[in-house]
Parts: C-alpha cells; sequence; structure tokens
C-alpha cells in the first residue's frame, strides 16, 4: 500500500503527540522546603472522574507526600476535586492513591526516605500523551538558614539581570 507525503505527516504528528507533555498542578512549596536529590517518574491508580477533573487542572500538592506501604508506594494528602458532573461517581477528593512502579525501586527508594532527613515528595503531575504521571522527588529537609541563602542568590540573580538589562538600553 502507498501513502501519501500528507498521510505519513498526520501519522507522524501524531506519534509526537503521544509523547507531548502537559503539565497539570506543580508543587512550588516543595522546591522552597526541601532540597530535590533525585527525581523519578511514576504512574497513578485514578477512576475515570479523577482523570476528567485532572483534565481541568483541578489539582492541589501543597501538602502532599508519599510513602511505601507493604511493598507499595501511596501518594497521600494530594486534593483532586470532584468532577462537577460526576454525581455518585466521584471519590473522596484527597483519598489515598497508589503510584505504579517498579518493585525495585520502590524498595531502593524506600531504604533511601528511611535515611536521616530524606522524604519521597511529588512534585508535579502531568499527562504524558493520554496518561497522568506523577514525579516524585527524593528530597532532603532545608534548614531556616538553607532558605534564607537561596533567597539572597534569587536577589542578586535578580539584580544582575536587572544591571545587565539597564546597560544595554
Amino acid at each position: 500500500m502507498v501513502y501519501s507525503k500528507s498521510h505519513t505527516k498526520q501519522k507522524e504528528a501524531g506519534q509526537v503527540a503521544k509523547t507531548e507533555f502537559k503539565t497539570i498542578a506543580q508543587n512550588k512549596k516543595a522546591y522552597h522546603d526541601y532540597f530535590v536529590e533525585e527525581t523519578l517518574e511514576a504512574g497513578i491508580e485514578l477512576c475515570g472522574t479523577e482523570v476528567k477533573s485532572l483534565r481541568q487542572g483541578r489539582c492541589n500538592l501543597k501538602d502532599a507526600w508519599c510513602s511505601v506501604v507493604d511493598g507499595e508506594m501511596l501518594l497521600n494528602g494530594c486534593h483532586i476535586s470532584p468532577y462537577e458532573q460526576g454525581n455518585i461517581f466521584n471519590r473522596d477528593p484527597i483519598r489515598v492513591r497508589r503510584l505504579l512502579m517498579h518493585k525495585r525501586e520502590i524498595m531502593r527508594l524506600f531504604g533511601l526516605s528511611k535515611t536521616v532527613g530524606y522524604s519521597l515528595i511529588p512534585l508535579s503531575v502531568y499527562f504524558k500523551g493520554s496518561r497522568v504521571k506523577v514525579q516524585v522527588g527524593l528530597c532532603k529537609g532545608k534548614k531556616l538558614y538553607d532558605k534564607r541563602a537561596d533567597m539572597a542568590a534569587r536577589d542578586a540573580q535578580r539584580d544582575i539581570q536587572r544591571a545587565l538589562k539597564e546597560k544595554n538600553r
């Protein structure tokens, strides 16, 4: 069967769309409160109305964290608002949701998270093609002086950018 050029372009465009990322929510507070040592991607187990609510961008990761229980990684404290047309099919907005990762990765993260000062924190929720993914970070807590140093560095960088902008005018 012979395909025209337009057909192959559509097929190629369809393949590109599958790997497209669309961010739903980010946990900006995590970058303020923690040093992110390592990040991993995990799938998430959802019901249908939760996916529809995520497509509307109704997700909050502000107070969310991950835990490992019986060899399964769970997402706690993530608020996915109920879907407006979901009626009886809506689930509890802050229910515990299972994250989908390989057992070996879960056990490695569990061992690292038991180290003093390390936590598993969800950093972002996004669509990868048609699937919902969660970016989980292995994070170490910041002290107050670390936060102050980060703020000072950010302010200094902003001042440098302003000075360069003024010089180029």
